[in-house]
């Protein structure tokens, strides 16, 4: 069935409004017609199973027939703090991410970061990922819209990732800690961070500034993994510890 997200002023007690590339999409891509049935989400975990009461490549009208809370969400909040990798790899850490369960993607700036965001391009690059988490969403069955926030820096992700109940730093210098033995200490964490660098990792100062922050430095396992590889595995082996 087909699914949308919903800004909260364009829904109504018993109308959706889907409005701009949505209505679009069902007009023209789709073309499905009056009475057929979609999912319409309002991207903060309450989906609506309606039927489409009017049909204009503009604006569509949503009749709600049920609403419910979503049953597809995790129940513990992660937010992934990424540093900015080289190429389009950001776009698909992205696009699986939002797959893997992430509410929030905050790109941020490292020692060993080669590509760094350009200020006059940044509008228009958050507005490409946020659409691309947007999609990631709607595929997977997400009921919550994902976020791509703006850019920080190290110093500010490490004081917000810190906040957390449990924040995961991801360094390959790590020998001790495992990430099964840390999420396995920490069943009760509703929210966590998951911390990951670039191609050339992390420094041996900024490891230590994060454990002075209060981050968990974890180890990823026995081998190397590339920078767009390892925020799926972090994320899959929190699934499977919170959700399974």
């Amino acid at each position: 069935m087909p699914r949308f997200f919903a800004n909260p002023e364009n829904i109504g007690s018993d109308m959706i409004t889907l409005v701009g590339d949505d209505a679009y999409h069902i007009a023209r891509s789709l073309r499905m017609a009056v009475d057929d049935t979609v999912t319409v989400s309002d991207g903060t975990g309450i989906t609506y199973e309606c039927t489409l009461a009017k049909i204009r490549d503009d604006v569509c009208e949503c009749k709600i027939i049920s609403s419910a809370q979503s049953s597809s969400e995790s129940p513990v909040s992660v937010t992934l703090y990424m540093a900015y990798p080289k190429g389009d790899k950001l776009e698909v850490v992205i696009q699986k991410a939002v797959e893997l369960g992430a509410v929030r993607i905050v790109p941020f700036e490292s020692e060993r970061c080669i590509k760094r965001p350009k200020a006059e391009k940044l509008d228009r690059q958050l507005t490409r990922l946020n659409k691309i988490a947007e999609e990631a969403a709607k595929q997977s069955g997400r009921d919550r819209l994902p976020e791509v926030a703006r850019p920080v820096t190290f110093s500010e992700m490490l004081e917000s990732a810190s906040d957390d109940a449990l924040a995961l730093f991801c360094y390959e210098g790590e020998s001790k800690r495992t990430l099964k033995a840390v999420l396995e200490e920490n069943r009760d964490a509703k929210k966590i961070s998951v911390i990951v660098g670039c191609e050339g990792g992390f420094s041996e100062e900024e490891a230590m500034a994060a454990r002075a922050a209060g981050c968990a430095s974890v180890t990823l396992g026995k081998r190397i993994l590339r920078c767009e590889t390892a925020p799926s595995y972090v994320l899959s082996a929190i699934s499977y510890c919170f959700e399974l």
